[in-house]
């Protein structure tokens, strides 16, 4: 596939707290009693892509990662870890590796995604058009607690939440507008010269960015100061980043220019596929334009509904990915499960009467007489006294539950000291 891959590992991420801690950070965090990095690691392997950049935001996270890997994917990854300062995002990741990235095309991958969709797939939408980016959307995931006689499944109080809003040409096949975080609650605004040139788009709620994304590298990383994927999308009829090779009139080859652009708009039209809509665009009506104009393309690979993905960028997604992975989605995990769609780690300390559904207990936790717990998360060192009673909560490493407590909806985790 010739792509070098970059995955974005973060660090201790702000929206994960109390969760994440400073000997856990994001990427360690566990997808049943897996860390989420492995999924993304996994996936690549198995698509046979055995070399990657994995970047992560700060140097003590780098470490406490860099180790687990070493030890985990010894002899079936080639990983080097990177650290970057923190909170750089997305652009800022990219543009501290550049001087790493030597490949034509670039696939970037975030490490908090956990999905069964092959990178190969976004990989040949991507070469099929020749894009600058490449963008892989994915249906919005559910969320919510769980229903008490849930089994694993989707419950029906369960919620698909609005992640993206998201502009689509005719096709399918080309990003026009894409929205995330606060912009989503704001007007859309769309470039006139992409709404004029496409004719209509196609608004859409119900597809999420996925983080998976397959770039073009030429100077794109070197350049950009803003957020990625939008600064793109906006300008791909006005692009800076790609030059068409054509002669302007100042260089005194007007006419050829003129001429050329004639040409090639009928050798577009002679294709047995339709010219792209950035393509008759850059020509200019009937070929009228006197020197190509600059554009690039911004694809979009849409998965198949019936694919897991979903992304760990919250304690709510926490919570729902380990239900799901304990449920409709456990082959992503490699586990064998209970009768009640639980996940218990050998070691831990199980007391008399204790009932568990539903729920991911890692290791070294020991868990009082007389306990319930009901789709939760009980991280490593975890203790729970008798009779303490959890239902959708989420317990970070070492925390003690007190006896008789009872808990819903909440998540649980020792204060860090200053």
């Amino acid at each position: 596939m010739d792509f070098q891959v970059v995955v974005l590992a973060g660090g201790f991420s702000k929206t994960l707290v109390p969760l994440v801690s400073k000997e856990v950070p994001k990427a360690l965090l566990p997808v049943a009693n897996r860390p989420v990095l492995s999924y993304v690691l996994e996936l690549l392997e198995q698509n046979d892509l055995k070399n990657a950049i994995v970047v992560v935001e700060g140097e003590s996270a780098a470490l406490l990662i860099s180790s687990w890997i070493s030890s985990t994917f010894v002899d079936r990854l080639d990983v080097e870890v990177t650290a970057v300062p923190e909170d750089v995002g997305t652009a800022g990741a990219l543009r501290a590796i550049d001087h790493r990235l030597t490949a034509k095309d670039i696939l970037v991958v975030s490490g908090d995604l956990v999905s069964e969709i092959p990178p190969g797939a976004v990989a040949a939408a991507h070469r099929r058009h020749d894009a600058v980016v490449t963008a892989m959307l994915c249906s919005v995931p559910v969320s919510g607690p769980s229903d008490s006689g849930s089994s694993g499944a989707k419950d029906k109080a369960k919620k698909a939440g609005r992640y993206n809003i998201v502009g689509l040409d005719p096709t399918k096949q080309f990003l026009l507008h894409i929205a995330a975080g606060a912009e989503v609650d704001k007007d859309i605004r769309v470039q006139k010269s992409i709404l004029r040139a496409v004719g209509q788009m196609e608004i859409r709620a119900d597809l999420m960015d996925a983080h998976m994304y397959a770039f073009k590298r030429k100077k794109t990383f070197q350049s950009l100061r803003r957020e990625v994927l939008p600064y793109l999308v906006r300008t791909q009829l006005r692009s800076e980043l790609l030059l068409n090779g054509a002669q302007s009139e100042e260089n005194g080859n007007g006419k050829d220019a003129l001429q050329n652009s004639k040409i090639l708009l009928s050798q577009l039209l002679a294709n047995a596929s339709t010219p792209s809509f950035h393509e008759i665009y850059a020509l200019g009506p009937a070929g009228s334009a006197p020197t190509l104009r600059k554009t690039h393309k911004c694809c979009v690979y849409i998965a198949n509904k019936s694919k897991y993905c979903a992304r760990l960028n919250s304690i709510q997604a926490f919570s729902d990915i380990n239900r799901d992975v304990t449920g409709d989605a456990n082959h992503l995990s490699g586990y064998t499960f209970s009768a009640q769609n639980n996940i218990i780690h050998p070691s831990a300390v199980l007391g008399s009467k204790t009932t568990i559904a539903n729920s991911v207990v890692l290791n070294h936790v020991t868990i009082g007489d007389g306990c319930s717990i009901q789709g939760s998360i009980i991280c490593s060192n975890v203790q729970l006294q008798e009779r303490a009673v959890l239902k959708d909560c989420q317990v970070g490493a070492g925390f003690v539950v007190t006896a008789g407590s009872e808990h819903k909806g909440e998540s649980l985790a020792k204060k860090e000291k200053q």
